[in-house]
């Protein structure tokens, strides 16, 4: 009998329409929205790329510029982009943003740029110590000729007593949340499906109800096989869920993809106990719980941060604890461990909280369930 309602079950939680729309069509739409609005400014305006510059050399002599320039324009860290070109050239290519500044070589460097930037900045710093130095080197072969070899490699030695360690190997794109709360989002969608679970097994809510509470099966093992089917479609969803972020928006993932999906299927069951253990509370009807639910759900992704980045962040400074027992940030904050730490501490805490809480909820939601009784249907 078990397998019997299982089979029921998951060949209708397959066909309904609701769960085409909410679960895989609506996310698919959602995440390309957010593609379109947040896929560009990271690398745009965010990371940083090397700076493009015009140089115009009006000195006889420049070959000591262009071996700093050189030097500052190799490897994949490079700080400069350089392009030696003439004066006229030079303007155009700043108006039509195809540089950020043009440096002009003469007795002194000087420095024009079309806005005020963090790369115009670098610019500016750039001009000033190159100027600076080549004064030293200038005022000391004039006063002191016979040390302007030591002066020269003091000023030219790459003195680094700070050893450069990244805090972080994996994907730091502060938009990417918003794509981890689009996961979380349908992973909580999955209440709808344990609403329905509920709904189906009261006789005051549904003709289904009714019929299931004259069964000979015992109610329990009705239950339980409503939870695994549902567990089923709702694991098809996340994984089509994931799938759709990683290879149809291109959001890095790294190399742990296999416990993106893993973290999928435990944040959907999460959201199916959600619901189960919602529509197990009280005697309302079916559309009130399911309004419940729904208004339940948005806004435990609202303050996680799908509506506003910074809302999650707004919460841990005045309630730091809603973070912890809200399931959406719970959700969120395993997939950014996943990309951001090297080790498994904290994701490991955020999916033995959300095991934890899917037993919690079934718990719940089995005994309030298996408590009801009616005088007539």
């Amino acid at each position: 009998m078990f397998f019997h309602n299982f089979k029921y079950i998951l060949k209708t939680g397959l066909r309904r329409k609701d769960v085409i729309i909410w679960m895989i069509l609506f996310p698919i739409a959602l995440g390309t929205f957010f593609k379109m609005a947040f896929g560009n400014i990271y690398d745009g305006e965010m990371k940083f790329t090397a700076i493009e510059v015009a140089v115009v050399e009006k000195a006889d002599d420049g070959r000591y510029l262009r071996s700093v320039l050189d030097e500052l324009s190799r490897g994949d860290d490079a700080l400069f982009s350089v392009t030696y070109t003439d004066a006229e050239k030079a303007e155009k290519m700043l108006g039509d943003d195809d540089v950020k500044g043009i440096i002009t070589a003469d007795s002194v460097l000087s420095l024009v740029v079309s806005e005020n930037s963090l790369k115009s900045t670098i610019l500016e710093k750039f001009i000033e110590e190159y100027n600076l130095n080549a004064d030293i080197i200038k005022q000391t072969y004039i006063k002191d000729p016979e040390n302007i070899g030591k002066v020269t490699q003091i000023l030219t030695e790459d003195i680094n007593t700070v050893k450069a360690k990244a805090l972080s190997k994996g994907n730091t794109n502060v938009y990417d949340q918003y794509f981890y709360n689009l996961i979380a989002m349908v992973a909580l969608f999955g209440s709808l499906a344990g609403l329905f679970i509920s709904i189906e097994n009261q006789g005051n809510l549904s003709a289904l109800g009714a019929r299931k509470g004259i069964s000979p099966t015992p109610k329990a093992l009705s239950i339980l096989a409503d939870l695994m089917a549902h567990y089923v479609v709702q694991s098809v969803c996340m994984i089509i869920c994931v799938s759709y972020v990683h290879f149809g928006l291109g959001i890095d993932m790294g190399n742990r993809l296999g416990f993106f999906y893993l973290t999928g299927i435990v944040a959907g069951n999460l959201g199916v106990t959600l619901g189960f253990c919602l529509g197990s509370v009280g005697r309302m009807s079916a559309d009130t719980k399911n309004g419940i639910a729904t208004g339940i759900t948005l806004l435990l992704c609202f303050m996680s941060g799908l509506m506003d980045g910074g809302m999650k962040q707004k919460v841990a400074e005045s309630a730091p604890w809603f973070n912890k027992v809200n399931p959406a940030a719970v959700i969120c904050e395993s997939l950014f461990s996943l990309n951001i730490y090297e080790d498994y501490t904290r994701y490991t805490r955020c999916m033995i909280t959300m095991l934890v809480m899917t037993a919690v909820f079934m718990v719940l939601g089995f005994v309030m369930t298996r408590r009801r009784k009616y005088a007539s249907l």
